[in-house]
């Protein structure tokens, strides 16, 4: 499948900001699953593209003048290959085993996590853990904030795709699986217009698989990918800091598919 992709995100401020810098990962890279067939950043100034530690694509957009606005838009195309069960990596996956303050597992997600894969390090269990965190948190947006942790969400039963995330890597991490969040899009046959989207990837039998809480998804057939890290605050894809001004922000995502060459 390839999808094209449309994503503009606006700051406005009540007063001008003197300064403010923004971490961009909204550029994906290629990997098994994924081609990038073109993609192009909008930005208010040009930025040169870096590598950060989970070797996703960083642009850091420093505005050092006095500004009320900023407008930040990414495009592009990729060829999605719907088939792939699992992605190979030659980095290490052992630092995915690291909890953070938003993924830590208190004794409730351990005893659920073990409650549901017992004992079992399968795609087998975590399919099964996934379709409980599911049926145990209900997706209610409002129902949380950005820095809500795992085991608060757990607790209040609800969340969004974010906090699916979170517990999930919560809970596999608390049974010894290096599991990591992604960032990214992901195409719906309900609606055209999606918002960016948040799911996990857990590594065993030497590849990542994806797994999808919120929609209840073992594969990553209509995901577009991102940036990966321990948490949100790793791979969201816009996360800034400001002097000054009372801010603002509008998002607007539009992603719609193609036949792809391959495909026709």
């Amino acid at each position: 499948m390839r999808l094209t992709i449309r994503h503009e995100t606006a700051y406005h401020y009540e007063d001008q900001v003197r300064a403010s810098i923004q971490y961009l990962r909204l550029t994906p890279h290629d990997s098994e699953r994924q081609q990038v067939l073109s993609w192009q950043l909008d930005l208010p100034r040009p930025v040169r593209a870096q590598l950060d530690p989970f070797g996703n694509i960083l642009h850091v957009l420093t505005l050092d003048e006095p500004h009320a606005a900023i407008v930040i838009a990414a495009r592009g195309q990729v060829d999605i290959d719907e088939t792939r069960e699992a992605e190979h990596e030659s980095q290490s996956a052992l630092p995915f085993l690291r909890f953070t303050r938003l993924t830590e597992a208190d004794e409730a997600l351990r005893s659920f996590a073990a409650r549901e894969c017992r004992k079992r390090k399968s795609r087998t269990a975590l399919i099964d853990l996934m379709q409980a965190l599911n049926q145990h948190m209900a997706y209610k947006p409002g129902s949380t904030e950005v820095d809500t942790c795992a085991a608060e969400a757990f607790a209040a039963r609800a969340g969004v795709c974010q906090d699916h995330t979170h517990a999930f890597l919560a809970c596999a991490r608390s049974q010894g699986i290096p599991a990591r969040y992604v960032s990214g899009y992901l195409f719906s046959a309900e609606s055209e217009h999606m918002a960016s989207h948040a799911w996990a990837e857990a590594w065993f039998d030497g590849a990542w698989y994806s797994f999808d809480v919120t929609n209840q998804l073992a594969r990553a057939a209509r995901h577009l990918k991102l940036a990966v890290g321990l948490d949100y605050l790793d791979a969201c894809p816009v996360r800034g800091m400001r002097r000054g001004g009372g801010e603002q922000m509008h998002a607007k995502v539009l992603v719609t598919p193609t036949i792809s060459v391959q495909q026709q």
